[in-house]
């Protein structure tokens, strides 16, 4: 049920070039000659599915020097979002990556009606949003909680069970009282900074940072199990089923893409940057170099983790003899449209490394033989790839296990930092 009224489209499309919501019986003048009040401070924003199902967005608004801003919260994480602006009775808001925004209609001081919009390449996906300010910290869900019939923290072995596939998953929780914090673990890495409650036997956590929009319902039937739904975006939903299991582990990130050929270990490719350079690992800056093979896109909530902890590493070790290239794979074949959106990407973690957008979609099925047919197939987003001096593939490794992972994103760093001392010893 989008908000689709005509002031609204002929407003979007005159100042921001797409269209976005529209609102009931407002002429379009409206939104030039009305300003309403914002309040700044903590708001529960809610993106209303089709089936009726909800994810939760927390955020808080400020205002300094005439400047709006927004930080989307998820668990520990205070996402900035910069690119906001208020126009008459209206406010919209562009997430710094995934090519996702906000667009509503501030109906009061206290509460905004509109949409969240997605572009997904070929198409855009509307879903009706709304948000309420509240004055004290009001938490993700509701404050009058039931008394928590159990403690889930520990770690779950857990399985989504979709339409199409299945995903081995490891859950790691902390609860205190009520609220709960975590991830999921997966092969292609986790489902970030998840926050929420149990209230009574029912847990509820949730995401969003733009890509992801997630949202996770289960029952606790016991300590020892919980069963659930896993909501994500306009229309995905996914049943998933968790056993408290301490040693539940995943497969080893080296062991899911490999060489065909391990006597034909070099990767051949030359792609444009996003200066329209064109970059090869024949080029002589990457000779008797240890080179790191960064696959991404910029859809990719995972990839920004990564690309947060790569860009100031390259910065403090390219001096010891070692390179990081980035290969793009988007949903667009497009080089300016792909450029556009791995420029956000540059430009907020100061990226000096080469990004190279490839020119292959990540649904070609075809990805991988297109663009590195010496390896077997790229598994999932991010995979990274590392060369030693000699130009010989030596590891590869798939997936990401961020800041939301705690423990796990130090021990990635560990291991990441010995393989690439070890490949510069040599």
């Amino acid at each position: 049920m989008s908000h689709r009224y005509s002031w609204f489209l002929v407003f979007f499309n005159i100042v921001i070039g797409f269209s976005g919501p529209r609102f009931l019986q407002a002429a379009p003048t409206a939104c030039y000659e009305k300003s309403v009040k914002l309040n700044s401070g903590k708001w529960i924003g809610t993106i209303i599915r089709a089936d009726g199902n909800i994810i939760p967005v927390y955020f808080d608004i400020q205002k300094n020097a005439g400047k709006t801003t927004v930080h989307v919260i998820n668990g520990a994480e205070r996402l900035l979002v910069d690119n906001v602006r208020l126009q008459g009775d209206s406010i919209f808001i562009n997430m710094p990556f995934f090519d996702s925004r906000f667009a509503a209609r501030i109906e009061d001081s206290m509460h905004l009606t509109g949409n969240y919009i997605k572009n997904y390449g070929d198409h855009s996906v509307e879903i009706p949003f709304k948000a309420v300010y509240h004055d004290a910290d009001p938490g993700r869900f509701a404050r009058d909680q039931k008394p928590s019939r159990y403690n889930i923290s520990g770690r779950w072995a857990v399985l989504f069970k979709g339409p199409e596939d299945t995903t081995v998953s490891v859950g790691e929780f902390k609860q205190k009282q009520n609220q709960v914090t975590g991830t999921f673990l997966t092969i292609t890495g986790d489902y970030r900074y998840l926050s929420g409650s149990v209230d009574g036997d029912t847990l509820r956590l949730s995401t969003f940072d733009g890509g992801h929009a997630y949202s996770f319902v289960s029952k606790i039937e016991s300590d020892k199990k919980m069963t659930g739904f896993f909501y994500a975006g306009a229309t995905s939903v996914q049943s998933w089923v968790a056993d408290k299991n301490d040693q539940a582990r995943l497969p080893d990130e080296y062991s899911l893409t490999q060489l065909k050929d391990p006597a034909k270990a070099r990767l051949h490719f030359s792609y444009r940057d996003l200066t329209g350079q064109l970059v090869s690992l024949s080029d002589p800056k990457f000779r008797n170099k240890v080179v790191i093979i960064q696959i991404l896109g910029s859809w990719c909530p995972n990839c920004m983790d990564e690309t947060k902890f790569l860009a100031p590493w390259y910065v403090q070790n390219k001096s010891r003899g070692v390179e990081l290239i980035g290969l793009a794979y988007e949903r667009t074949t497009s080089y300016a449209d792909a450029k556009r959106l791995l420029q956000p990407f540059v430009t907020r973690f100061h990226v000096t490394y080469p990004i190279l957008p490839t020119g292959v979609t990540v649904s070609d099925s075809m990805r991988t033989q297109k663009t590195l047919p010496e390896i077997d197939s790229i598994v999932g987003f991010p995979t990274t790839i590392f060369i030693d001096k000699k130009g010989l593939v030596r590891k590869i490794s798939t997936g990401f296990n961020g800041p939301g992972t705690g423990n796990h994103y130090d021990l990635y760093k560990k291991e990441f930092n010995g393989l690439v001392n070890s490949l510069l010893s040599e």
